[in-house]
């Protein structure tokens, strides 16, 4: 079984103080970074690219978990993987050739990981799961921070679990969107071992103190 991996997402944090609020998230036991990639054309928001990545790299050491909800991924995964990504994560909904996809993340050296929308079912990557390190359940429609968790996604990582415990077990269960205080244990019963958190970490007066409660909210 995986330890349960606490993944605050950058998308929330205060950008003005970003070097200051990841050493917060270190402080308080962050197991990874996720960054959320938005190109405002697969999702309705415009985030950041390669050149934020490296920057980011130079102030930590910890896992850059980086999160592809873009348009035509195959044109910038090397470029995110030079500006020192360690996990890649592509849209089942994007990649019209995810084998290969997945295949050419790997061989850069980077840890492939595939993510679906809150209305694609898991069946959807039942023929890829068994290529890859990571399967992401997004569990609000992905776009912004601060959503509320989608009810019907606990059995959806159910569901997603035990096609990784079949094909898979090595890979890691991740979910992202929602998860806080009220909902991590929920997401941890339903199979998920890597929750990435973002309002509730970086919203927090105290961020070393809001990782840790959710650790220990994630620890059945």
């Amino acid at each position: 079984m995986h330890p349960v991996r606490i993944a605050p997402s950058i998308l929330s944090a205060d950008f003005a103080r970003l070097r200051d609020q990841i050493a917060l998230a270190e402080e308080g036991g962050a197991d990874w970074l996720h960054l959320d990639i938005m190109d405002g054309h697969f999702v309705p928001n415009i985030t950041f690219g390669p050149p934020v990545v490296k920057s980011i790299r130079k102030v930590t050491s910890l896992p850059l978990d980086v999160h592809l909800m873009i348009s035509r991924p195959d044109s910038y995964v090397e470029a995110f993987r030079d500006a020192g990504s360690d996990i890649i994560t592509v849209h089942y909904e994007t990649s019209p050739h995810l084998h290969r996809t997945v295949e050419h993340i790997r061989k850069l050296g980077a840890q492939a990981g595939v993510s679906i929308n809150p209305a694609s079912p898991v069946f959807l990557v039942e023929q890829i799961a068994g290529e890859i390190d990571l399967l992401l359940i997004m569990t609000v429609n992905p776009g912004f921070g601060g959503q509320k968790f989608i009810p019907f996604s606990e059995q959806k990582i159910q569901a997603a679990a035990n096609l990784l415990n079949a094909v898979n077990p090595k890979a890691s269960l991740e979910v992202d969107g929602g998860i806080d205080e009220s909902t991590a244990q929920r997401a941890v019963k339903a199979g998920a071992n890597v929750l990435v958190a973002g309002n509730a970490v970086f919203g927090s007066t105290d961020i070393p103190a809001s990782i840790r409660k959710l650790r220990s909210l994630a620890t059945l």
